[in-house]
Parts: structure tokens; C-alpha cells; sequence
């Protein structure tokens, strides 16, 4: 298999990472559709609803380009000047948590003081395996890929057995989605609205910690990176939110004063 591997729609031949891209956000979307009726606590009326999808989109823009600027500050650098060079490039941890920043601005403007995250939980996920492929069809361009390997799990993407570690997030996140979905079906108690979203994204994060060790980053931090720190971060607010959240009455729906997405 040569890298990147080109997609062909209708005679035509596209860009993996466009091409799944696109079909990540179009599936994650349609998922939401059927599975919002589902989550009536996490629902909002409709005009709410697009200012929240607004805060969304904007506030995982800003953040998911954020942090990879950060990320990768010493690549942009040399290249400061090239404003085409700034707009290359992004995070999915920048994306989600400042898509939850965004969201919550957003709520705050529509005095909304209950969780929605729930019934995002499963679309992201959905979104995420799909996107994924893209990267790892992608290959050494999408700088996702993992540090070379002698194990067999190994891919070379040109230059070597590299860990796909494209693959390895897939696999996690469908182990993830998987156990919430069961999880919520068979916990004896109802979740409390909230706890399913901080659930995902402590158990993402966590996993985007710690698989950036077989990742080729950029580690100035006492050895870690900017996503590590961003991700650590993340979850240790996830599990603080989470704690609080199971102090509320077992089986009834408890909200902090400042519940989030």
C-alpha cells in the first residue's frame, strides 16, 4: 500500500482525509438526529439548539487550531510569515474541549443551566472512528502516526514499520462507545444528565495521554507535550465534574449550578 492512499468518487480522485472528513461530520450529524430523542434530559427547544451548535463549531476551530499551534510550534515557526502555513493543521483535543468552551458560552448567553453533552457522546464517536481512517489512509502527512516499531502491528507509511496508532484510537474508541452504551442500558440507576459526556471525553483524553508516548511530538514539558498537558488537564476536570455529579440523590437527574455540555 503506497501513502497516502487516494479515494475515487464517481472517476474522480480525492484526498482521504477530505473524503472521510466529510463523511465523518455527515454520519456524526445523522447519528445525533435519531439519537436525541433518546436523551430528553440533555434537549434543548430549537433556536437554542443552533446557537449551541454555533458555540460548537466556532469554539472547536479556535481550539482545536490553538493547540496545534502549540503542538507544533517549532514546524510553524520557521514558516511565521506564511499565513497559509498557520491555517494547515489541527487538533481533535483542542477541538473537543474548546467546542465544550464554545458551547458553554453559548449557554450561558441562552441562560441554559442543564447538561446536552449526553447526546453528543455516540455521534463523536462515530465521527472520530471515521475521521481516523482518513488519517491513517493519509499516511506520513497527517503527522498521526506513531514512532517506528518492531512489533507486528507495525505500518509503513514510506519510511519504516511506524505504530498506527490511527488504528489503535479506532479500536479504543469503539471499546469506548461500546461499554457506554452498555453501561447506560444496564446501570441500575438512571446516569445523571452529564455524567455520560464527561465519561467519553475523561476516558479520550486519558487515552490521548498516554498514546502520545509512542507518538513522534514535539515533548518540551518534562518530556511531555502540549496535548499531553491540554489532555491530563481535561480529564482531571472531567473526573472533578463527574464526582460531583454522583453527590446528587441516586436515581434523580442533579445539577450543578454550572453544569457543562
Amino acid at each position: 500500500m503506497t501513502f497516502p492512499v487516494p479515494i475515487n468518487v464517481l472517476g474522480h480522485r480525492f484526498h482521504p482525509h477530505m473524503v472521510m472528513e466529510v463523511i465523518g461530520y455527515s454520519a456524526g450529524f445523522q447519528l445525533y438526529r435519531y439519537l436525541r430523542p433518546r436523551f430528553p434530559r440533555a434537549n434543548v427547544p430549537f433556536e437554542q439548539n443552533l446557537w449551541i451548535f454555533v458555540g460548537a463549531i466556532f469554539g472547536a476551530l479556535i481550539g482545536s487550531k490553538l493547540l496545534a499551534w502549540i503542538e507544533s510550534l517549532p514546524e510553524y515557526w520557521p514558516h511565521r510569515f506564511d499565513l497559509a502555513a498557520w491555517m494547515g493543521g489541527k487538533t481533535i483535543v483542542g477541538g473537543l474541549l474548546g467546542g465544550w468552551a464554545g458551547i458553554e458560552i453559548a449557554k450561558m448567553r441562552q441562560h441554559i443551566h442543564h447538561s446536552t453533552g449526553d447526546a453528543f457522546v455516540f455521534p463523536l464517536i462515530l465521527g472520530q472512528c471515521i475521521g481516523r481512517v482518513g488519517c491513517f489512509l493519509t499516511g506520513l502527512d497527517d503527522h498521526t502516526h506513531g514512532t517506528f516499531t518492531r512489533l507486528p502491528l507495525g505500518v509503513d507509511f514510506g519510511d519504516g514499520p511506524r505504530h498506527p496508532t490511527q488504528l489503535y484510537e479506532i479500536a479504543f474508541l469503539l471499546c469506548l462507545g461500546t461499554s457506554l452504551w452498555f453501561l447506560r442500558r444496564r446501570a441500575s440507576n438512571p446516569f445523571p444528565n452529564g455524567a455520560l459526556f464527561r465519561l467519553y471525553l475523561a476516558g479520550y483524553l486519558g487515552f490521548r495521554f498516554l498514546i502520545e508516548f509512542i507518538k513522534p511530538s514535539w515533548k518540551p514539558y518534562f518530556g511531555l507535550s502540549a496535548i499531553q498537558l491540554v489532555s491530563l488537564a481535561g480529564s482531571i476536570v472531567c473526573v472533578v465534574q463527574l464526582s460531583r455529579l454522583r453527590g446528587g440523590p441516586k436515581g434523580i437527574i442533579h445539577e450543578p449550578a454550572t453544569a457543562a455540555a
